[in-house]
């Protein structure tokens, strides 16, 4: 009986000190100190200096993370993010922000529940929330007004982000922790056998799925023409010096200067072309039929091909092939049959490999990477890759590694490549 005693009185001691780190901030020493950063970088950001917005927001996350009780991080994982993002996506579906959009003055929840069909008391509840959560802005009692973010979502453009992470992702990333548990927490391998089949309760892969839901997949598209927008650009100069492959390019009327392989609705190159006109030789867009019916807004100059890249690649010798957030679609077996046939079409001492990703930090990951790397490997068994795990993949698929090119820590790097 004394050992039963002892036990349940450490135990009610260790409760006691977890009740009371619960509801203490996570760090406040730090606190001081960020708000001089917070300071010192907002002076920054007035005065123009580049880069630092992002890193005002990096200490502003550390602010809040150092601010926060757990208690408090708790609410916002579990109350305030899931909430926020059903909500978002009822306002999309509703046309909601574009209405607000559409107006120069704010609008009553009235007035939107007669122009959407939705029921007033239901409306009420979802527009609190919106504005509770910086979606809009309250302007008066049942009264609201649009902000940058409301007004970006009032283009499907952007707004497809909410149900293309509905319709493809948010179940699968749920289902990480049953399916880790089941399979004796394995790194998942196998686009056919991962968290995306148990959460959608489906046999079909990622891209399977999309085929099957082409609505979907017309979301899905616009999400990847939008989703990398005011990040560092690879093509930029504080990037990736595109001299280099223009310096030695053939200039034949048939010679092809750049194939976008897997390239979606062609917004790399339309960007290329802005930046870069005067480019020599032909620009290849290769993607599937599907895909490529719905580049619209391609520019005139770019060529678009359908082409799977797990077949022979058909464009022999080109100045460079780009492939941009492909390769962390697959495992690493599936991205060598993906590189064999590249290599297999390049020209040694001319063509250049420029794979466009992230690179994860080995330590101080930023969350945006480390994100993705969940969201690949729930989808398909993906990955983001460490700059030691793109030099094993490249080299083990026959690949000599130039120079990984990045400008920033928030931006994915360009990582150029050459037969050796």
């Amino acid at each position: 009986m004394v050992g039963i005693h002892a036990t349940t009185a450490s135990d009610s001691k260790s409760a006691l000190n977890i009740d009371q780190i619960a509801i203490t901030p996570n760090d406040l020493g730090k606190v001081p100190q960020l708000v001089n950063k917070v300071e010192m970088l907002g002076n920054a950001l007035a005065s123009g200096q580049a880069n630092a917005r992002l890193q005002l927001l990096d200490v502003t996350e550390s602010l809040l993370a150092s601010l926060e009780t757990p208690r408090e991080t708790i609410l916002r994982y579990c109350w305030r993010n899931s909430t926020a993002f059903a909500m978002i996506e009822t306002a999309i579906d509703l046309g909601v922000f574009r209405l607000l959009v559409e107006s120069n003055e704010p609008r009553s929840v009235a007035d939107l529940a007669a122009a959407t069909g939705a029921e007033l008391v239901l409306l009420q509840r979802m527009m609190r929330q919106l504005a509770a959560v910086g979606a809009v802005v309250e302007t008066g009692c049942d009264e609201y007004t649009s902000n940058g973010f409301s007004t970006t979502l009032s283009e499907s453009r952007y707004a497809d982000a909410f149900p293309t992470i509905t319709g493809t992702t948010n179940r699968s990333i749920l289902s990480i922790p049953e399916f880790l548990k089941k399979t004796n927490y394995r790194n998942p391998s196998d686009g056919f056998n991962c968290p995306f089949q148990m959460g959608f309760d489906t046999k079909a892969s990622f891209f399977g799925h999309l085929q099957e839901n082409p609505v979907l997949g017309a979301q899905f598209n616009n999400l990847m023409s939008v989703y990398h927008q005011g990040r560092a650009s690879w093509m930029d100069p504080s990037c990736y010096p595109v001299e280099r492959l223009l310096t030695g390019a053939r200039r034949g009327v048939d010679e092809v200067f750049l194939v976008d392989v897997g390239g979606g609705k062609g917004h790399d190159l339309n960007e290329f072309l802005t930046k870069w006109p005067t480019t020599p030789g032909r620009l290849v867009l290769q993607d599937q039929r599907a895909v490529l019916a719905e580049a619209t807004g391609l520019n005139k100059a770019v060529e678009p091909m359908v082409h799977d890249f797990f077949t022979e690649q058909p464009i022999k010798g080109a100045r460079s092939y780009f492939l941009h957030s492909v390769l962390h679609d697959w495992p690493d077996d599936v991205c060598q049959t993906i590189l064999s046939q590249l290599k297999a079409a390049m020209t040694p001492g001319y063509s250049r490999l420029l794979i466009n990703e992230n690179i994860v930090s080995d330590s101080g990951a930023h969350w945006q990477a480390t994100s993705l790397d969940l969201i690949m490997m729930g989808d398909f068994a993906g990955a983001e890759r460490t700059e030691s795990q793109w030099r094993e993949l490249l080299e083990t698929a026959g690949f000599k590694i130039i120079q990984i090119w990045t400008a920033d820590k928030w931006s994915e790097s360009l990582i150029e490549c050459e037969l050796p």
